[in-house]
Order: C-alpha cells, then structure tokens, then sequence
C-alpha cells in the first residue's frame, strides 16, 4: 500500500465525527448503514453527515452502493485492514505479530 494513500486513510480518521462515523459503519457490518439512519444514531445533522461521508468515501475507507431509492454505506474492512497491517507491520521488534483483525462476524 503507498503511504499516500495511509496518509489519506488516516487523515480521514483523524476527525471526531468520521471516526465516529467508520466506527458505527464497522459495528453495522456488510449490511451497511443508510444516512438517515447513521444520522439518527450518531446524533448528526444530515448535511453534515454527508460531508463526512463524502471524505470516507474520498479515502477509500467507505463504499456506497445504491439500492432502489437509498444509498448504503459499508465501511471497507480490507481497506482498513491493510492500513492496520501497514501500522503494524514491524511490530514485536520484528516477531510474529499475533494481531489478526478481520471483518465482524454476521450475528448469529
């Protein structure tokens, strides 16, 4: 991954509201989140919410797909995966590094 572009991850994240945002995106899971609904949940005003999503999504951190009259949006675990992996890529003084983080698991 370039650092370009873990430099972009990062700076999207490094914002209350889109940190609070990706968090809530990545508790929805794959079924995603809608606007209003993240709006209604996180307490922020529609606009504003569309803001943040708008640089998730510049960053790559946020998909949107369009189903029927709504957009969902689902946050990008493999993207963030990666910049989690890139963080940590030399970690325990070069050991094996026993972090693991993979998708959320579908409720049961």
């Amino acid at each position: 991954m370039e650092i370009n572009s873990i430099v972009l991850a990062l700076a999207a994240l490094a914002q209350p509201t889109r940190l609070q945002v990706f968090r809530a995106l990545v508790v929805a899971g794959e079924q995603g989140a809608t606007p209003g609904a993240l709006a209604e949940q996180l307490g922020v005003a529609p606009n504003t919410l569309s803001f943040h999503l708008k640089e998730l999504v510049h960053a790559d951190l946020v998909a949107t797909e369009r189903i029927g009259r709504n957009l969902i949006y689902r946050a990008q675990f493999d993207r963030m995966n990666a910049v989690l992996a890139y963080l940590t890529q030399n970690c325990c003084q070069g050991a094996p590094c026993e972090l693991r983080l993979t998708a959320p698991c579908a409720a049961a």
